[in-house]
């Protein structure tokens, strides 16, 4: 049997978790209040077993990790770890995992295909995940997603300090009102825009686009080449002392700065007349 104080630990009310600090930091104003309410022991949480998407990610959970584990070769350690932070009692984390071999902070998701980008996918979870990094002490944070659409997408989102300074203090706003009784205010915080480490390797092969504009760069390489190596030797050809130059169908200009560039004349004809 656990003591009670480890069962107060995993009590969802007595501290705040990755997932209300999205909640907290987000621009839901119902949700907050129903958060509060939650955290004060007024009123339960929402019941998420009729949410579908929020089952598959449950269920896929073990097979996303299994998965990264596979495609990374790093092993995940501390799965569903209870973790508090080491200065904020309140604060706290239920872990989907550490990568063992960098210390980040691993977080699986199920998302669906439709409208999908890495970008919004890692601001939709940027609060849960830098929560999880200042509970865990780390810098550096994966989040895996296992997309409707059959594709898995790896992200490695690193800590934030600024947006972390923000999160402790929202954090630590909301935690006085559920302590006071008076209800909180929406912090409205943008989340920062994500630095997305490049990580994978995209076969392109099957799409048309790709295929129309690389043929369009091969064709033209070499003529780009050629017309950077002409604009070298005109700059090189152009009189230092020149504001000026200009002949066969160019005219280069030199800016006060000394910057060179080029523009097209309109070529004169002389037309005989009839």
């Amino acid at each position: 049997m656990p003591s009670k104080q480890e069962s107060k630990g995993y009590d969802r009310r007595y501290f705040i978790g990755g997932s209300d600090a999205r909640v907290i930091m987000g621009k839901d104003e119902k949700a907050l209040i129903r958060l509060w309410k939650e955290k004060r022991g007024e009123g339960g949480g929402l019941d998420l077993s009729g949410e579908l998407i929020v089952q598959l990610g449950l269920v896929t959970e073990d097979l996303n990790r299994l998965w990264f584990e596979r495609q990374s070769g790093h092993r995940v350690i501390a799965v569903q770890r209870h973790t508090i932070h080491r200065t904020f009692t309140w604060m706290a984390a239920t872990l989907d995992g550490i990568v063992e071999a960098t210390g980040a902070v691993f977080e699986a998701k199920f998302m669906l295909p439709w409208s999908f980008s890495e970008a919004a996918a890692a601001a939709k979870h940027m609060a849960q995940l830098q929560h999880n990094m200042l509970v865990a002490n780390t810098k550096k944070s994966i989040l895996s997603i296992i997309n409707g659409g059959g594709k898995w997408i790896e992200l490695s989102i690193e800590a934030d300090p600024i947006y972390q300074t923000v999160l402790i203090a929202a954090e630590k706003a909301f935690w006085r009102a559920v302590k006071s009784g008076e209800p909180p205010a929406l912090f409205d915080c943008e989340p920062p825009k994500p630095r997305i480490e490049a990580i994978r390797v995209v076969d392109m092969n099957a799409s048309n686009s790709w295929a129309e504009f690389a043929s369009l760069y091969l064709e033209t390489r070499a003529a780009h080449l050629d017309h950077e190596r002409a604009k070298s030797e005109l700059k090189m050809l152009m009189p230092e002392d020149a504001k000026e130059a200009m002949g066969h169908g160019i005219r280069a200009k030199r800016s006060k700065s000394g910057a060179v560039s080029f523009d097209l004349m309109e070529m004169e004809s002389d037309h005989a007349s009839l």
